[in-house]
């Protein structure tokens, strides 16, 4: 591992793989020695879990685009506090489910809520923070909510309040991430994972390969 510990965040729809991914990368890098953290948003920590537990409730579906956003952000000022940077200065590598890319997508491409406003509640709850790599799981909005709504993730009760929501808003929130993947594409790695999975595999261990080497 290089002396700098990287920030790297796993994006995309719901039902697109990146937290089986997330996952698979954490056991590469415990099997290559290499120091690392796994963690998520909503939540990471005692405040952020209550926050998601809300946030996600579909008895609250009623909430609007802005108070998604202050939710989240609450979550993610904690997680920054508590967790990450910690991490970070500590020199383990940190893998994070999702971070402020799916608030842009979410509540900015898919609710309507104004850019600007979005960059000043990030402004002011992280400073403006990115990750040093981002890697973007993507797949038609189809796909990703027939995913959402299987059978087994009904039955073990993970079908939540933004599953409920309709193709078309599945379809705004991934144009949103593309689009942000189109103005940085030094950050983001764009992962189809409409295929295979040994296919997406490969193409993450591409994507990190100067983490895990040669780890299996």
């Amino acid at each position: 591992m290089g002396a700098v510990a990287l920030f790297i965040t796993f994006e995309g729809l719901d039902g697109s793989g990146k937290s089986t991914h997330l996952e698979r990368v954490a056991r590469w890098l415990d099997e290559a020695g290499v120091p690392h953290l796994v963690t998520r948003e909503p939540g990471g920590t005692e405040l952020g879990a209550a926050i998601r537990h809300v946030f996600l409730d579909r008895r609250f579906r009623g909430m609007d685009g802005t108070i998604e956003l202050l939710l989240v952000f609450a979550s993610r000022r904690q997680h920054l506090i508590e967790v990450i940077e910690p991490a970070l200065a500590a020199g383990r590598h940190v893998l994070c489910d999702r971070f402020t890319d799916s608030t842009r997508a979410y509540q900015g491409s898919g609710r309507g809520v104004a850019a600007e406003v979005i960059d000043r509640v990030d402004e002011l709850a992280t400073g403006g923070r990115r990750p040093d790599r981002t890697l973007l799981f993507d797949l038609p909005a189809e796909t990703a909510r027939r995913r959402g709504h299987s059978v087994p993730r009904r039955r073990s009760g993970g079908v939540d309040r933004l599953d409920a929501e309709e193709v078309d808003f599945y379809r705004r929130v991934r144009e949103g991430f593309l689009a942000l993947a189109a103005r940085e594409p030094r950050r983001f790695v764009v992962i189809d994972s409409n295929r295979p999975m040994a296919a997406t595999t490969a193409a993450v261990r591409a994507a990190l390969a100067d983490l895990v080497g040669d780890a299996q």
